[in-house]
């Protein structure tokens, strides 16, 4: 495994706690993408399928580690905040929470540009989640510097 995802997955356990009770596992993680798994059995709710609040938290935790990441990568000192987030729920999820995000070189680019220049940047990403997909994430993170 790749020392910037076990950086990164470290970090989340250390820094957000939940994260390890919902067993989040970033398998995939590329320049602008992730791929972030969690089990269902942690995240069951009484009909036997995905917990919607454990749903959008594993969405919403996806958004914010590719957006951690890119700040990591491109050297940005700074707060990330999640500033707005909406899911839309299509279907139960009967299986592993699965959750992909992609951002393009273009966003990632404005979003490093935005917080050089202004001490602040926002990048807004969607967040699919399970292949049909069975939920959409439409997030607004924001970064501000700390120097």
């Amino acid at each position: 495994m790749p020392d910037h995802l076990l950086n990164l997955q470290q970090k989340i356990k250390t820094g957000i706690p939940l994260s390890e009770a919902m067993q989040f596992n970033i398998a995939e993680l590329t320049e602008n993408s992730i791929l972030v798994q969690a089990p269902l059995a942690p995240n069951i709710n009484v009909h036997g399928t995905g917990f919607a609040g454990s749903i959008y938290s594993v969405a919403v935790l996806s958004g914010w580690a590719l957006c951690t990441h890119i700040m990591d990568m491109r050297g940005m000192k700074g707060d990330l905040v999640v500033a707005s987030a909406e899911i839309k729920y299509r279907a139960p999820v009967k299986g592993q929470i699965v959750c992909r995000s992609e951002v393009s070189e273009t966003h990632s680019a404005e979003f490093y540009d935005n917080f050089r220049d202004r001490g602040k940047g926002r990048l807004c990403l969607t967040v699919e989640v399970g292949d049909a997909p069975e939920a959409v994430l439409e997030g607004v993170y924001y970064a501000v510097s700390v120097a």
